[in-house]
């Protein structure tokens, strides 16, 4: 690792009841991060855990010296976006990328990402939808309808030409990510989609990479969350229109 101090890539895991899931993924990350030439820091941000998590990420602290734990002030569950939020306005990177606890896609896919951001844009997602993404383990045939279903209604209401906005893995520097995340108000599962509208209405350049995704077991997205995230859609339309992302 390089002997900068400044940290250039944050990587922030947003984490509620994995103790199972995330030993793994911090392992990986961890090993991927040393091998790189520059300072990182890891930021896992507690969504109100109630097994062992914490214990989780602690045992880890000894191999990697800015592996964090943070929780939200109450130490209660907000929801994913709540702690996506809560670890990216804590973080300290030159660039932030949020990624699943559950490793569904790897770390080291950033390698993708960088060429982009030197090319001028300010925000890089992954994506499933690509004709080059590879999906691994798929997730149940009806979840797959609704999530397409669903990516037609966020494509036409909120973010236009972004063919997945589900996925999480998404990196932007952290001049944008200081704009977008203290003015984000979607606490769960639509997240993905307001970060994308206020990083479109501050102008940022967003672009869109396929990546590799296997969907781990254990995953927390119900059928109702199909739902609630069309509902976060309109919410976040009222908001645009309102002026409330300036």
């Amino acid at each position: 690792m390089s002997n900068d101090t400044r940290v250039k890539l944050s990587v922030v895991i947003p984490a509620y009841n994995e103790e199972f899931r995330l030993p793994d993924t911090l392992r990986h990350s961890i090993a991927f991060l040393k091998s790189q030439p520059y300072s990182s820091e890891i930021i896992v941000a507690n969504d109100g855990s109630t097994d062992g998590t914490e214990r989780v990420v602690r045992e880890q602290a000894d191999s990697f010296e800015r592996l964090t734990l943070i929780h939200h002030p109450d130490r209660g569950n907000h929801g994913k976006g709540a702690a996506i939020r809560l670890g990216m306005m804590a973080a300290t990177g030159a660039y932030r990328l949020f990624m699943d606890a559950d490793n569904s896609t790897t770390l080291n896919q950033i390698e993708n990402f960088w060429p982009w951001f030197d090319r001028g844009y300010d925000v890089v997602i992954g994506s499933r939808a690509l004709k080059e993404s590879v999906i691994g383990t798929r997730q149940n045939r009806l979840k797959e309808i609704a999530g397409r279903m669903g990516n037609w209604v966020i494509r036409t209401f909120a973010v236009p030409g972004v063919q997945d906005t589900q996925a999480g893995f998404k990196m932007l520097t952290g001049d944008k990510a200081a704009v977008i995340f203290p003015r984000s108000t979607i606490d769960r599962w639509g997240y993905d989609i307001e970060m994308l509208v206020i990083a479109r209405a501050h102008g940022c350049r967003i672009a869109e990479l396929p990546i590799r995704w296997i969907n781990a077991e254990g995953s927390k997205v119900r059928m109702s969350t199909y739902f609630e995230v069309l509902g976060e859609v309109f919410k976040i339309r009222r908001n645009l229109h309102a002026g409330l992302y300036k």
